[in-house]
């Protein structure tokens, strides 16, 4: 049996990935688990170091580790070295290699909304891993501007050095009227009660021409990247989507599988009961 797993702090419990991938598992006769492990910050290098010891099969890597992974792990695909965040780490005997399949999942979502990058102009909202992995595929389509807006202003300039764009304030969006074509929000926060100061920040956000607001979490009851799609007639996307993608290209590393991406789409979309039983 080939036994896969997610590293995170306690939204491991929270995350999709388990039941999305044990589903896929069973559809594809391949005999595995997936689990989700809680790891403490101090001990990310232990739990890296496991992954050997155990004989895991594969793991995916998520916040908050996803850039301080890095130095526990052998070597870097070139997309992951360049992006500086992995999510995916392949296990070939005692080597342990980091990948990155978020920038990738995210260029697949979309393409699955319709949505062609090419010569638009984006912003985004965050400056961890998975802003990291948007700049970088946005880059690679020749999106044409690339603003970068995170809660930490040395921050947003260190991305943006790294891997192209402009970095704006916080300060700068209030009570703002942003001209781009498409918004996305790779922070972790979505819930108002997550970031009372961000969620007031986009209530007073106008975005004329706006064709695509992608949030890259899920899962929300009350989301305010949501409300503010609805309020500005913007089309609205969660991170389901993306997740489905990166899972798909993650597999593939991991079994050497091709799975169409709707099988994990549909994973996504089964009852909870459904697939607690997969």
């Amino acid at each position: 049996m080939k036994v896969f797993c997610i590293l995170s702090d306690q939204r491991a419990h929270r995350s999709r990935s388990p039941a999305m991938f044990t589903a896929v598992l069973q559809r594809c006769g391949i005999k595995g688990a997936y689990v989700p492990f809680v790891v403490a910050p101090g001990q990310l290098g232990q739990a890296v170091q496991s992954l050997r010891v155990l004989n895991m099969a594969g793991a995916n890597i998520t916040v908050p580790y996803k850039e301080r992974v890095i130095p526990y792990l052998d070597i870097l695909s070139e997309g992951a070295n360049i992006i500086g965040a992995v999510n995916t780490i392949v296990i070939n005997g005692e080597q342990l290699k980091g990948y990155n399949t978020n920038a990738i999942g995210f260029m697949d979502a979309m393409a699955g909304a319709g949505f062609d990058a090419e010569g638009k102009s984006a912003l985004v909202f965050g400056t961890g891993g998975a802003a990291r992995a948007v700049v970088f595929i946005l880059n690679w389509l020749r999106t044409d501007k690339i603003f970068v807006a995170g809660r930490n202003d040395q921050k947003s300039g260190v991305m943006v050095d790294r891997l192209g764009g402009e970095a704006l304030t916080m300060a700068a969006l209030a009570n703002a009227s942003i001209k781009v074509d498409l918004v996305v929000n790779a922070t972790s926060v979505s819930d108002p009660d997550e970031s009372p100061t961000l969620a007031r920040l986009t209530q007073n956000l106008t975005l004329p021409q706006c064709e695509l607001l992608i949030d890259l979490n899920y899962g929300r009851v009350h989301n305010f990247w949501q409300t503010l799609a609805q309020h500005q007639d913007i089309p609205f996307m969660d991170g389901l989507d993306s997740l489905a993608f990166q899972a798909r290209r993650t597999f593939a590393l991991w079994t050497g599988a091709q799975v169409p991406p709707g099988d994990f789409i549909d994973a996504l979309n089964m009852p909870p009961e459904a697939t607690a039983a997969a």
